[in-house]
């Protein structure tokens, strides 16, 4: 997995916090300095933190659990859907769905009538309804679609959130917060990051620093996935040489009861042609 560089995210802009006035006293640890009123992030912190998430998101896949990605902000929509579509993994960049969480058996509701409508189409019964059904179903279908698409494949409650912008996205925050769900974000210094279990900060302003922590984020969840596969491989071959084994085993052991059958066999016919042959001695 490619390393963040100090220079990489100084060229996206990485350091770049907000105004002195807006700042949040509690990301004091994660400010550099300031200048000319506004606050510069030690990306040396920035890093460690990166790294820190990478690690922790990277073993959460191997285990096969889900992180749900988080990010309505225009900046950062479009580069975490395509982020997160390429490692399977679930995503928001619409609208945060209120209850996403902590009323989740109501969203899967709403995702198994967006399934029921697919099936609908797929067997041919969406065919024999009049046009205005048809109508009020297509658009019932493209709201669903654009609300809960994206997390349609999350059947339980994620292991994780990745939310960039934890102040924008202070409603999934506190929803996860509510479950003892842990939060991972990219948090600017504007924000209280005390809600959050992994803080990684830097300007979640700027497109090409969310491209390059999201961007790094999902290589450790790619790799932490490959992994998984690479193990469940592993573990699929080991479980077939335990069989094979067994099956010689079992073979073997059928052989020698075969042999020991057939020399005892041979024990008793050589028994009886003796005492026969004894028994004629004795008569002549």
């Amino acid at each position: 997995m490619a390393k963040l560089e100090f220079d990489q995210l100084l060229e996206a802009g990485a350091h770049f916090g907000h105004l002195k006035s807006k700042w949040n006293p509690a990301m004091a640890p994660y400010i550099f300095m300031e200048r000319n009123g506004i606050h510069i992030i030690d990306l040396h912190k920035t890093i460690a933190k990166a790294e820190e998430v990478a690690a922790a998101l990277k073993q959460i896949a191997k285990s096969g659990k889900k992180i749900l990605f988080v990010a309505t902000k225009k900046q950062a929509k479009d580069i975490v859907a395509e982020k997160a579509q390429s490692i399977n993994m679930p995503y928001v960049v619409e609208r945060w769905p209120g209850g996403l969480l902590t009323n989740f058996p109501t969203i899967r509701k709403a995702v198994k009538k967006m399934n029921n409508i697919d099936k609908m189409i797929k067997d041919g019964t969406f065919d024999t309804l009049s046009k205005r059904e048809k109508l009020q179903i297509t658009r019932q279908r493209a709201k669903l679609e654009k609300m809960l698409g994206s997390i349609q494949d999350l059947t339980r409650l994620p292991a994780a959130l990745f939310v960039v912008d934890a102040m924008k996205e202070n409603i999934a925050v506190k929803e996860a917060d509510r479950l003892g769900i842990p939060v991972f974000a990219i948090v600017d210094t504007n924000t209280d990051p005390s809600n959050i279990d992994f803080v990684i900060p830097a300007n979640d302003d700027s497109a090409k620093t969310i491209e390059l922590i999201v961007g790094y984020i999902c290589d450790a969840i790619k790799e932490g996935l490959e992994e998984r596969k690479a193990e469940k491989a592993d573990a699929a071959a080991a479980e077939e040489q335990e069989k094979e084994t067994a099956r010689r085993e079992r073979k073997a052991k059928a052989a020698k009861k075969e042999r020991i059958k057939k020399e005892d066999k041979e024990a008793i016919n050589a028994a009886i042609v003796s005492k026969y042959a004894k028994e004629e001695g004795e008569e002549e």
